[in-house]
């Protein structure tokens, strides 16, 4: 009994562990740290603890951290550049906010009815279109209709049509026909049945005749642009127009608003617009060359590489409505008129010369003669007809292949599609694209872009000498199933004149497929001939 009521022989009052565990509150003092404050605000108590920081620098818990900042940081670049596409676009929009002139004349063409309401000068329009369509969707579609809307813009009186169409069928005879009796200006509307085989042909080292698809084209547009000269009128301007869908004010604005003087007059010898095939993608790189005659890069936002002084591509990002080039077409396209009138009658083309000729000579004449649409004469070589045209502005002008002035300018304001549904867009995918520019230029420097463009030094009318490779048997040679041995044969020289536009073309040709034979599509690509492989 005693024992239970015994005390332990060795009983101690417990001390504190350390001075920090004393209740002598009044002897602490608040502490000014910042990371103290910091640890009481997150609630860390344990802050100067060393397990606290074991626990979160052990390999495991290290391994989750970067895995998660990984993850989060997957996860938030899709919403990062939603937020800087949407700031960039609300705020920093490109070619959005057009110059108070250019509004003005909106305003002028939406504050009336009244015919030649948006032509403020009176100026006098020859508008030209070479079309190919099925089934009269260009000229019963959006394509008429606008080209309607542009000739009440620009007044009936001030304008004159020209369109020009090449075998077609009966719904576009009765499309055409239909469009004639609406048009309330001056016009000519042809349609033919034109025979190809009557048009000058190249012929192949095979000995093979095919048609240039260039040929072509300048044959067209030539036929097109025939009226011009044969109604006496003295005009201002030339409007070109492909099968594009355009806004009217658009093309009002293209005429009389690009690059004005101190008079709010124009100043260009040709302007053009920048066509689209998709919301995104510029289509019209053929007839697009630089002011460095730097060929374009990737064909989206700013289109223009940053090589041989990088005029362009700083002028598209300046957002400037001039920007210099040495050609542009972009589907619509508006000139001078004094460049295509009133030299030499049409029956008079431009002849090119020889090597037997004078040069001086042929100088001089085509520096007096108005200009027309042209194809390279070259087998192997080819340039796009709406570039060699501004090629021969530029030195008919100037008397030089690259004038120190800039004449010819793209106006990325103006914009038109092939479709009513990617113009529609144009207006909305246009305001950020000033992000794309960087990410445009490393995809140039990744991809080689822009490409050398040839001939681009040569003096005009110069006899040069240029290198081909001719085969051994070039029928085999020529052949799709021609085999690494058929390419045998050795190097020859050929003389030709320089001419304007060197800087335009490329070592191809383009041939209209004529007959089934000949392949499928419309037209086909054939490479000059090459050494064999080693």
């Amino acid at each position: 009994m005693l024992a239970k009521h015994r005390h332990a022989a060795n009983t101690y009052e417990l001390l504190p562990r350390d001075s920090l565990d004393e209740d002598y509150t009044e002897l602490r003092v608040p502490s000014t740290s910042w990371i103290s404050r910091v640890a009481s605000t997150l609630r860390i108590t344990n802050f100067s603890n060393r397990a606290v920081y074991a626990h979160y620098v052990t390999p495991r818990r290290r391994k989750r951290s970067v895995l998660r900042l990984v993850y989060w940081t997957i996860f938030s670049v899709p919403y990062f550049l939603v937020f800087l596409v949407l700031v960039v676009g609300i705020f920093f929009p490109s070619y959005t906010v057009r110059p108070p002139h250019y509004n003005e004349l909106r305003q002028r063409a939406l504050d009336s009815d009244q015919p030649g309401r948006a032509n403020p000068y009176n100026e006098t329009v020859f508008i030209t279109a070479a079309l190919y369509e099925e089934k009269g969707n260009l000229a019963s579609g959006a394509w008429g209709k606008a080209v309607l809307e542009l000739i009440d813009l620009l007044g009936p009186e001030h304008v004159h049509l020209s369109i020009y169409e090449d075998n077609p069928d009966l719904k576009t005879k009765q499309a055409l026909n239909h469009l004639r009796e609406k048009v309330t200006a001056n016009s000519s509307i042809i349609y033919e049945e034109l025979d190809l085989s009557q048009l000058p042909h190249t012929k192949l080292p095979n000995g093979e005749e095919r048609l240039k698809r260039i040929a072509f084209l300048a044959e067209v547009r030539n036929r097109a642009l025939e009226p011009i000269d044969e109604h006496g009128v003295k005009f201002d301007k030339v409007l070109f127009l492909n099968d594009v869908i355009f806004d009217p004010i658009d093309a009002v604005q293209l005429l009389f608003a690009t690059n004005i003087d101190a008079n709010g007059r124009t100043n260009y010898a040709g302007a053009c617009a920048v066509d689209f095939i998709n919301a995104f993608k510029f289509y019209d790189r053929f007839a697009t060359v630089g002011f460095g005659t730097e060929l374009t890069g990737i064909p989206f936002f700013p289109w223009f590489t940053s090589a041989l002084g990088a005029t362009s591509r700083q002028d598209v990002l300046s957002g400037t409505d001039a920007v210099r080039v040495r050609s542009c077409w972009g589907g619509m396209a508006a000139y001078e008129a004094r460049w295509f009138q009133h030299h030499t009658p049409l029956d008079h083309p431009v002849q090119h010369p020889s090597v037997e000729h004078n040069t001086t000579g042929y100088n001089d004449h085509i520096r007096n003669s108005p200009i027309r649409f042209r194809h390279a004469k070259a087998t192997f070589w080819e340039a796009s007809e709406c570039c060699l045209i501004n090629a021969d502005l530029q030195y008919r002008e100037s008397g030089k292949g690259l004038p120190s002035e800039a004449r010819i300018f793209m106006n990325p304001f103006i914009r038109v599609a092939y479709d009513e549904r990617t113009l529609s867009w144009l207006s909305l995918t246009r305001r950020p694209e000033r992000l794309y520019s960087w990410i445009h230029d490393i995809l140039n420097q990744m991809v080689g872009m822009p490409y050398a463009a040839n001939r681009a030094h040569e003096e005009i009318g110069d006899i040069v000498t240029d290198n081909w490779w001719q085969y051994d048997d070039p029928v085999r040679g020529l052949a799709s199933n021609a085999t690494n041995e058929d390419f045998n044969g050795h190097w020859t020289e050929e003389a030709r004149v320089v001419e304007p536009g060197g800087w335009c073309g490329g070592n191809n040709l383009l041939v209209i497929n004529e007959k089934p034979e000949h392949g499928e599509g419309k037209w086909s690509k054939i490479w000059p001939p090459h050494p064999p492989a080693q």
